[in-house]
């Protein structure tokens, strides 16, 4: 499954994003998704995700701030940043998971495929 994010660029703290995620590959609207981002020097960490049911789950540090959706028709899911802050710089990257858990899982172990990512910048 080829993914294929955009929707990254530099933004002022406090401002806002929409990321994207789609493919022409493969039908996107019953998988578990998750989102993921990493920093420079840092590990690659949950952000949040979407199962394929439709629960969400999102890190601590970004929930009231960040959202995903889907939209069934464009074969997309979102990741809607706001409030953005300078520690939200990063590459984010999405990535769909096979497994039909009831919840989002953390691990980027637990997800199949990825995109290649996409840069936020957020400036002071």
């Amino acid at each position: 499954v080829q993914l294929v994010e955009s929707g990254g660029r530099l933004v002022q703290a406090g401002g806002s994003l929409r990321l994207a995620c789609t493919s022409t590959e493969r039908t996107l609207n019953s998988l578990a998704m998750g989102w993921f981002r990493q920093a420079p020097g840092e590990e690659r960490v949950f952000v949040g995700g979407i199962s394929w049911s439709g629960v969400t789950r999102y890190k601590d540090s970004v929930k009231g701030r960040f959202s995903i959706s889907r939209d069934v028709a464009e074969n997309t899911v979102y990741l809607q940043l706001t409030s953005l802050k300078p520690e939200d710089t990063a590459v984010y990257y999405c990535t769909v998971s096979l497994r039909r858990t009831i919840v989002p899982q953390e691990a980027p172990g637990d997800y199949d495929y990825w995109g290649q990512g996409t840069q936020v910048t957020v400036a002071t």
